[in-house]
């Protein structure tokens, strides 16, 4: 006998749509808001060009209205489709997807060009919506994982920069001395960091032979350390990917209604089916 598939609720489908990325439309509708992102974006940023803003002013209005409103019906649906609608209002991008719509509404009650200029300025954080770009890389997760595991490492390599920073600056204040640029300790550390992250912005550099052979030094060090955190965030990549490719080898999940394979760990939903597999 078929066991007959239990039909979804419609907040169920929105919200396999909208949160989920296994499916042909949630992978659809990802698409389309990464394009209306990067098309708000292109138009932040066109705004800000005098010459460009004042030519096409009218299209760039228009087509900020268009932005907003898509990014509005998205809001609301995205309340709507969630059990605890409070996890997205106050998370960080429901912070951010509320601040940078509500500017362009604001425009209807506030009186003055001067003040709507000032809440033009909260339409930047749109810009922060490129983040959400992150979740289109497969294996942003495993990237994530690498670097929370490595921070210990990261933070041990940064500290030890810091404390060489410091000596060189110091040593290189002692040889150079404040007439030849190097004016104080913190000055001449500031010399050293920009020496040894091989940017080299030229506006301090040493005279004397002891300290040309001290910043040659430096700069054979820079170009060694930029291996080190490289080495560090590959190495604890590679051990995320074996983790995965190990769990997914030993963890074989079924549905438990159709007992259909689960493709994604983390699915929430079935893909064929569409039974519930894990709370939000």
């Amino acid at each position: 006998m078929e066991v007959k598939a239990p039909k979804k609720h419609w907040k169920s489908k929105l919200h396999e749509v909208i949160y989920g990325t296994h499916t042909p439309a949630g992978k659809m509708f990802d698409i389309i808001l990464l394009v209306v992102i990067l098309y708000s974006v292109i138009i932040v940023m066109l705004e800000s060009i005098p010459a460009i803003d004042s030519k096409y002013h009218s299209f760039l209005n228009v087509s900020e209205w268009v932005v907003t409103i898509l990014f509005t019906i998205e809001y609301i649906l995205r309340i709507i489709c969630i059990k605890r609608p409070s996890r997205y209002i106050f998370s960080f991008f429901g912070i951010v997807d509320l601040l940078s719509t509500i500017p362009k509404y604001l425009s209807f009650f506030v009186v003055g060009s001067q003040y709507i200029t000032a809440f033009r300025a909260l339409r930047l954080l749109r810009v922060f919506r490129i983040l959400k770009l992150v979740r289109f890389v497969g294996e942003s997760n495993n990237l994530l994982r690498a670097l929370k595991a490595s921070r210990t490492k990261i933070f041990v390599f940064i500290f030890f920069i810091l404390i060489i920073s410091i000596l060189l600056g110091t040593i290189m204040y002692m040889v150079e001395g404040p007439q030849n640029g190097f004016n104080s300790i913190p000055h001449s550390v500031y010399w050293t960091i920009v020496t040894l992250t091989t940017v080299g912005y030229g506006d301090i550099s040493p005279q004397t032979g002891l300290g040309q052979v001290i910043a040659t030094v430096i700069m054979i060090i820079g170009y060694g350390i930029i291996a080190v955190p490289t080495g560090i965030v590959t190495a604890e990549y590679s051990t995320q990917l074996q983790k995965k490719d190990q769990k997914e080898d030993d963890a074989e999940q079924h549905c438990p209604n159709c007992n259909a394979h689960i493709v994604m760990i983390d699915a929430r939903y079935c893909r064929k089916c569409g039974t519930q597999l894990r709370e939000d």
